[in-house]
């Protein structure tokens, strides 16, 4: 398959549909101007975080993958996004979790060695820059500023050539965990993270990518999810590029976001991959 686009993945951990749509105003905003087009896609079951990361880096649920809980974090043993770019002779890249590198590249995960690393012929991640939240717990989030990773992402898209990168943020997972969703913290922590988002996504598309802006799962009133339900399953998809979409009431599967990125990055898509890519 011919190549198509570069193309950067930014997860906002843990935001529920409703609170992308009333307090995104950028991205909103771009979608009011036809800039950018926006989903609702459900997450798969169990809607925990580490469940939800193989997912969508696989394109198969849980029971698939094996990843069935926080507490199952190993090497999934299947093609996922960065395999397949790498076979079609792509750059990958992720500013992320630690979490993504013991999924998709080795594990135990080792702080000095896998912090930071730059390997040109890896069969996964090249470029790989890392968070570890250690010492987690809701009166402390232990989470870097988003700003820095939106910047780190930015300088490996510049130095490396990224055809494809994955940037993902605890944040707003954090907060939510914190203070639930109906309080004037997270109005605040939502719209600020919008800002800042802001703040390059322009400088994205002038680099020449395309970008996808979503989540892993939702997140109840309660700053719980794990479970089914729209408010723990349900998150906004936003999509800045050139390709064809469904109509804006489609319901996605969090299922088709893989092979969704490789048939825009030109890949081809394993025959693990079962849902079809929402953009053409």
């Amino acid at each position: 398959m011919s190549r198509k686009s570069k193309l950067l993945l930014i997860l906002l951990d843990g935001v529920p549909y409703a609170n992308w749509r009333r307090y995104f105003g950028c991205l909103e905003g771009w979608v009011d101007s036809g800039e950018a087009r926006t989903w609702k896609m459900r997450a798969t079951l169990p809607s925990m975080s580490g469940p939800c990361y193989a997912t969508i880096h696989t394109g198969v649920a849980p029971q698939v993958h094996g990843v069935l809980s926080n507490g199952h974090i190993h090497r999934v043993d299947m093609p996922d996004i960065f395999s397949e770019a790498r076979k079609a002779g792509l750059v990958t890249g992720a500013v992320t979790h630690s979490w993504w590198s013991e999924f998709f590249n080795r594990a135990p995960f080792d702080y000095i060695r896998d912090i930071e690393y730059d390997e040109p012929e890896s069969d996964a991640i090249n470029h790989g820059r890392f968070h570890t939240m250690t010492g987690y717990d809701l009166k402390n989030q232990a989470t870097p500023s988003d700003v820095d990773l939106f910047a780190t992402l930015t300088s490996l898209c510049a130095r490396f050539s990224l055809d494809y990168g994955i940037l993902h943020t605890c944040t707003l997972d954090s907060m939510g965990h914190r203070f639930g969703h109906e309080c004037p913290e997270m109005d605040h922590a939502c719209a600020l993270l919008d800002a800042m988002l802001a703040k390059f996504l322009p400088a994205w598309r002038q680099m020449g990518y395309e970008v996808i802006v979503t989540a892993d799962h939702g997140q109840s009133l309660r700053g719980h999810h794990g479970g089914a339900g729209e408010d723990q399953q349900d998150f906004a998809l936003y999509y800045f590029g050139a390709g064809d979409g469904p109509s804006k009431d489609t319901l996605l599967d969090q299922r088709q976001l893989a092979p969704t990125v490789l048939t825009r990055l030109g890949a081809t898509l394993p025959g693990t991959m079962k849902h079809a890519p929402f953009l053409r």
